[in-house]
């Protein structure tokens, strides 16, 4: 499973991070989803993002396959909500043409379009990287960005609208 994590400095997007987590080595179907819980949990604290994007499932042939991936997907966003954080998710087509023009390309194609914009070195290994990068970056160019703070987050209605949605996810200090 491939994660990324991009920030906004100024109008220009920048990547952060972004990464495999490698399951392999794990047997135990229940101590992958543990691991992926785990992992998406620390990757929030350390980047503390205002919003989560992810690829929505896609249909496919193999019902086994389908399943463990909906079980993944499921605990990334069961993370993402434990921290208060919005999800959202976007279809593989909608990612593809919001990165390369297409929404046939290829993860090759995509992974050379994010490798410039975001200026780093295209490798096939990190394909799966690529996607979860590309789902936020599908995210960010959907809304325009606003700075709030010393952060940048998304405008979906505005902030008096965000709060007056959202009593309860605003934080008093």
């Amino acid at each position: 499973m491939g994660y990324g994590v991009i920030g906004m400095i100024g109008k220009e997007m920048t990547m952060l991070s972004m990464g495999i987590l490698e399951m392999r080595k794990l047997e135990d179907h229940a101590q992958k989803l543990n691991f992926i819980f785990e992992r998406v949990t620390a990757i929030i604290n350390q980047y503390e993002p205002h919003e989560m994007a992810i690829e929505a499932p896609f249909y496919g042939k193999n019902v086994q396959s389908m399943l463990k991936l909906g079980r993944a997907q499921g605990v990334a966003i069961a993370a993402g909500l434990q921290k208060n954080i919005p999800i959202f998710e976007y279809t593989p087509k909608k990612i593809k043409l919001t990165v390369s023009g297409n929404g046939n390309a290829s993860k090759e194609q995509v992974a050379e379009m994010l490798s410039r914009l975001l200026k780093f070195e295209n490798d096939a290994q990190f394909f799966d990287a690529t996607d979860a990068l590309g789902a936020a970056v599908c995210h960010i160019t959907q809304f325009t960005p606003r700075k709030f703070g010393n952060k940048t987050t998304a405008n979906k209605g505005g902030w008096g609208n965000f709060i007056k949605n959202n009593p309860n996810r605003i934080k008093k200090q």
